[in-house]
């Protein structure tokens, strides 16, 4: 693979071509198969930025083009040994040229939230009142048609702009690199593009993510559904930390210890509130009909402890998934969810809460804080996590730390 980087003003333009041995069919590190559509990309910037180190430009690159790149990369200017060996140990793939400009290592002084105004990314915002904003937007391709126009980045944008938190939006339209399944990030971490092109000039050296603990620690969605210590995207010491650490950027996951429960807790008593929004098909809120609509509900209606409220019935495809036997994708948050809504047993999570026979004990972990999550943030920023998860939330004990541990162990 070979990238090259150009700007116009605030405007960043990404070629990348493939070499022989790499295919237009890859896959991304949580397994899923993507076909490539496209070779090029742009970054809209809000400003031009005053300089942008080398191993910034590569990273952001790396995060689009990693699943389709298999021997060697080489990028258009010298990135650091550091993030060339880093390229080299997490994916197999010898990084390149190396040199003198990129020999100063980088680094920042800031920790930014990659906000999405979802509910996870609400309750990082509540833990860190005084972080910056950095939003993504994704906007339309020159070349590609967009399947996706009721995919409203629009909404979310405006959203975000009225949080009256220090925000900046990146427009991009690298999601349409992806011809299959749809156009999305060809890694999770390419929603980070933004925050890479702009670290410098906003003295990043962290970006926070909404992740929680079934997606740093248990392996949900599309992952294995067990306890995952060694997350290949989410560890500090996976392929993904160790080249967001070596540019200088370091991953930091404040809710990676707790559950979707506790963020939505935390998303529903945030003065953010009004701006929280984890649908986009939609126009004047959630639409209600999809699946995600339907996951969130079940776990807000848990939280506020009242019954189940969604015109979803058992026939319907987004609902099909809940009338078979585990294991679910979230499983932890289904368990939650089917042990304290009201009348669960009318809904379309009958099924599933039959299978699963969750009580409210049995799932009163899920109402505290992993402590090991805390322990891997860094340093700078460990002890305003710990102090707010201490005072709003508490730490999980040694036999409800053991749930964690040995998830989908049986």
């Amino acid at each position: 693979m070979r990238v090259a980087w150009t700007a116009d003003g605030g405007t960043w333009h990404l070629v990348f071509r493939l070499d022989p041995e790499d295919d237009v069919t890859g896959f991304c590190a949580d397994g899923q198969p993507l076909k490539l559509a496209t070779n090029t990309f742009r970054a809209e910037l809000p400003r031009a930025p005053r300089d942008i180190h080398p191993d910034l430009l590569a990273l952001a690159a790396w995060t689009v083009i990693a699943p389709w790149t298999r021997r060697r990369v080489t990028f258009d200017r010298p990135i650091s040994p550091e993030l060339a060996g880093a390229i080299g140990d997490g994916w197999g793939v010898q990084a390149g040229p190396t040199g003198p400009t990129a020999t100063q290592a980088r680094s920042g002084g800031r920790l930014a939230i990659s906000y999405s105004g979802g509910a996870d990314s609400v309750a990082v915002a509540a833990m860190l009142p005084d972080a910056p904003f950095v939003h993504f937007q994704r906007v339309s391709h020159p070349r590609v048609p967009n399947r996706w126009t009721h995919y409203r980045s629009d909404v979310l944008a405006s959203l975000a702009g009225k949080t009256g938190r220090e925000l900046t939006v990146v427009r991009s339209d690298l999601e349409f690199t992806l011809a299959e399944p749809r156009p999305g990030y060809p890694e999770h971490h390419a929603v980070a593009v933004g925050a890479l092109l702009m670290a410098d000039e906003l003295d990043l050296g962290g970006l926070a993510f909404g992740y929680e603990l079934g997606s740093r620690w248990l392996g949900g969605a599309r992952y294995i559904h067990r306890y995952t210590p060694d997350n290949l995207m989410w560890a500090p010491h996976g392929a993904w930390g160790r080249a967001f650490a070596a540019a200088g950027l370091h991953i930091v996951l404040p809710v990676g210890g707790v559950s979707e429960a506790v963020t939505m807790r935390l998303a529903l008593g945030s003065e953010l509130r009004g701006q929280l929004r984890w649908c986009l098909r939609g126009v004047g809120g959630p639409c209600g009909t999809c699946g995600k609509c339907l996951y969130k509900e079940l776990i807000q209606a848990a939280v506020e402890r009242r019954p189940l409220r969604t015109t979803i019935t058992e026939g319907r495809p987004v609902a099909r998934k809940w009338q078979r036997p585990p294991p679910y994708g979230g499983q932890e948050m289904i368990e939650y969810g089917c042990a304290r809504v009201p009348g669960i047993e009318d809904t379309v999570f009958a099924a599933a809460a039959r299978h699963l026979c969750a009580t409210e004990s049995s799932t009163a972990w899920l109402d505290r804080c992993y402590p090991p999550a805390v322990a891997e943030i860094p340093e700078p920023w460990r002890k305003q996590v710990h102090d707010f998860v201490d005072g709003e939330i508490g730490f999980m004990s040694e036999d409800e730390a053991r749930r964690v541990e040995t998830w989908g162990m049986a």
